[in-house]
């Protein structure tokens, strides 16, 4: 399912659309994903996962569950909505490591940051508290083999996050 509601995970109704006002808060430059977006930039992917997921490739292994945050860059052809267009289909051949999560989701949700760094999206996110939690490092690695800052570009909402009604801008 794409957008609408992950109807419980671990006896909590959770809201896809609360952890996309959550990263949109938090990330400056942060816009609505749009399909037609043919410009250059980083992005977030958000995944929700009402059951655990087992992932492991490339020396990367880990079972993911809950509310997930991928960060990755576009600056390809086709841009931002080119590469998150393709991360949002059901129908592809895995090629990055988001793609075993994309495809196993119950909720998939975007949003865009032209002419943004996924590294900055990725700081952005862990530096940045809501009441009741923010984001930790998911799974070490993930996403990131070619990166040398961040640990990961797959970042983990914890639970009491998502329950908040309101994610301000500071």
């Amino acid at each position: 399912m794409v957008g609408g509601a992950l109807k419980v995970w671990q006896g909590v109704a959770m809201d896809g659309d609360g952890v996309i006002a959550a990263v949109m808060a938090a990330v400056p430059g942060a816009v609505a994903f749009a399909p037609g977006l043919r410009v250059g930039g980083a992005y977030a992917v958000v995944i929700g996962l009402a059951r655990p997921v087992a992932f492991a490739r490339g020396g990367v292994a880990g079972e993911l569950q809950g509310w997930l945050v991928y960060a990755g860059s576009a600056y390809g052809p086709g841009g931002i909505g080119a590469r998150v267009g393709r991360h949002l289909r059901r129908d592809k051949a895995a090629k990055w490591h988001v793609d075993a999560l994309t495809g196993a989701a119950d909720w998939l949700g975007a949003v865009a940051v032209p002419g943004g760094r996924e590294c900055d999206v990725v700081a952005a996110l862990l530096a940045r508290s809501f009441p009741g939690g923010g984001f930790e490092t998911a799974l070490a690695g993930f996403g990131s083999s070619d990166c040398r800052v961040c640990a990961g570009h797959l970042l983990h909402a914890k639970r009491s996050l998502i329950n908040c009604d309101q994610h301000q801008a500071p």
